[in-house]
């Protein structure tokens, strides 16, 4: 559980299970001065290199209006990636952590996708939280 005020608006992470993507709540618009991430629980697994790459199952919600504009759970299969090619956000979250983690992160935009990302809804400048199951790393 994780309740954040940031520079405007809030967020609350609620209810991460192993099967189920967490609840996120967003009192939009939701911003952050700079990048927070916090361990929903901890894993009991190897520590996350920074250049791994990891299996996880996550969830991101836009700061600036509260929608999911992607989800592993709702696709129903863990992702699998580099954390060296991911947003700068993503590997702080993520780098670092042990493996069975749950965590989750609201980052600047700086550290998500400062230009935007017109296909998935996030405008420039958007404070993107994501909340992120890590399952194993390599």
């Amino acid at each position: 559980e994780w309740t954040l005020t940031g520079t405007t608006g809030s967020v609350a992470v609620t209810g991460s299970t192993d099967t189920t993507a967490p609840r996120v709540d967003i009192t939009p618009p939701f911003e952050v001065a700079a990048t927070q991430v916090h361990t929903l629980k901890a894993g009991s697994g190897p520590v996350v290199a920074p250049t791994a790459t990891v299996s996880v199952c996550y969830m991101g919600v836009d700061g600036r209006d509260g929608h999911v504009f992607d989800s592993s759970y709702n696709r129903g299969e863990p992702a699998e990636f580099p954390l060296d090619g991911v947003v700068p956000g993503f590997q702080k979250a993520i780098a670092g952590q042990t493996v069975g983690s749950t965590v989750a992160v609201a980052m600047t935009a700086a550290d998500g996708y400062p230009q935007g990302q017109a296909r998935a809804g996030i405008a420039p400048g958007d404070t993107l939280v994501f909340a992120i199951r890590i399952l194993s790393a390599s």
